[in-house]
């Protein structure tokens, strides 16, 4: 009998957590979301209500990698194999899994192994499949990703940066697609991840217990009447989650539509410059982050209020900071920020109208080139 689980709407404040995680499920390629925070603070209760909560997805129905029938260019070994036979492609729909990521998980474990024995005898790529391909178009969790082996965690990010898994040996190679939505937990009083790895998580969020007597007495009373009967709360909290999986599957249609002015990259590649954030991977994070907020608000253009939730969330892991300073960055911090790199814009803007004699609307393509 499957087990209930808890609905993710009737999780208790957190609401940046609950944001990061969405937001990955709008648009995958975002690349994960790292929680980190004490126990007993909701982190592996929401990234299991998450599976639940998301909308069924169509597959070839006896692929081993849940193929996406309607994207052929992002087929397996086999399934291109048998397209080329000239087979037709069954589909069929399926729950969005949650697959689990032991700490104790090899190499081998993870990426799947080929049969150089096979292949060698009998001229056959055969291909054991690992935890990524269980795991495409699903959630990889991944419980103190900190204990991980650091080799491991670097082909989990490898995968959910490139979305496809190329396992080769002995010069025979074989390839599946590996897009999932990777979602890591940890407490840091166990030990952190190095920098280089907490850089290559797209989004970072820290969890701390409620301190509001109204939000923990909310908690106590779901969880009693979820302990009391799961399925009865299940149902009571249906009609929400229902309407979350819904907003998640229009935001899905939606995404690759929405769209962004010169400004908006001005504003992204400038806030990240005014922190001293290292490298661009920030500045590519917040575009997809906050188109896929746009998205979920159901919108088609951004605006410094997605591109705002978005730093908030793929900015504090990739600070510089000393072993005392505090790593979170509030709203009004950021927001006053962004109100002064809107006002350098437009002062730009008015010195190159100024300069020359074209119209102010062409002046916005010349700011930021």
């Amino acid at each position: 009998m499957q087990q209930t689980v808890y609905p993710f709407t009737a999780i208790v404040g957190q609401e940046r957590m609950k944001r990061a995680l969405i937001l990955n499920a709008v648009n995958p390629s975002i690349g994960g979301v790292l929680i980190r925070g004490e126990r007993g603070t909701a982190k592996s209760t929401a990234a299991r209500a998450l599976a639940a909560l998301l909308p069924d997805i169509e597959v070839v129905a006896d692929c081993r990698f849940n193929c996406d029938p309607h994207q052929r260019d992002r087929l397996c070994d086999e399934c291109r194999d048998r397209l080329a036979r000239g087979e037709e492609l069954p589909v069929a729909r399926r729950r969005t899994r949650l697959v689990d990521l032991p700490v104790s998980a090899t190499e081998d474990r993870v990426v799947g192994t080929l049969d150089i024995e096979k292949a060698i005898q009998k001229g056959e790529r055969h291909f054991d499949p690992g935890v990524l391909a269980a795991a495409n178009r699903g959630i990889l969790y991944v419980d103190e990703v900190n204990l991980l082996d650091d080799h491991v965690v670097d082909l989990l990010l490898d995968s959910a940066a490139m979305g496809v898994n190329v396992v080769e040996r002995e010069g025979i190679s074989f390839q599946h697609p590996a897009r999932f939505i990777l979602v890591g937990t940890m407490n840091p009083e166990e030990g952190d991840l190095r920098p280089q790895l907490l850089d290559r998580f797209a989004l970072s969020v820290d969890v701390r217990g409620l301190a509001d007597a109204g939000e923990r007495m909310a908690i106590l009373e779901r969880h009693i009447a979820f302990d009391a009967d799961a399925e009865h709360f299940r149902r009571d909290w249906l009609p929400r989650e229902q309407e979350l999986s819904a907003r998640i599957d229009a935001a899905r249609g939606i995404v690759e539509d929405v769209e962004y002015t010169r400004r908006d990259l001005f504003t992204i590649a400038t806030l990240t410059a005014s922190l001293g954030v290292d490298g661009h991977r920030a500045d590519l994070v917040i575009l997809k982050t906050a188109r896929a907020h746009a998205a979920f608000e159901g919108r088609t253009q951004i605006t410094e209020r997605d591109i705002l939730l978005a730093a908030e969330l793929a900015l504090p892991h990739r600070m510089k900071r000393g072993p005392f300073s505090d790593q979170t960055l509030y709203q009004g911090d950021l927001g006053e920020r962004l109100e002064q790199i809107s006002e350098e814009y437009d002062e730009q803007a008015a010195e190159v109208v100024q300069e020359t004699t074209s119209d102010p609307a062409d002046a916005e393509k010349k700011v930021s080139r």
